[in-house]
């Protein structure tokens, strides 16, 4: 599974408060968690991690 997903799930957050809560529209949420997207910026990773409340490479890097 998705790590995005994982942690937003167990936090039992939507893609939409997600989203709001980083800034980062609910498409490309939902791209970055069905892997549709191969470079994703680093402001983007900041933000989604931020959000999430985890550390960037816990979530982007394996």
């Amino acid at each position: 599974m998705n790590k995005i997903r994982e942690f937003r799930e167990k936090q039992n957050m939507t893609q939409q408060e997600l989203s709001e809560k980083s800034g980062i529209s609910r498409a490309y949420i939902s791209q970055l968690e069905n892997n549709n997207s191969l470079i994703v910026k680093s402001s983007t990773m900041l933000a989604i991690a931020s959000a999430l409340k985890k550390p960037v490479g816990s979530i982007f890097f394996k």
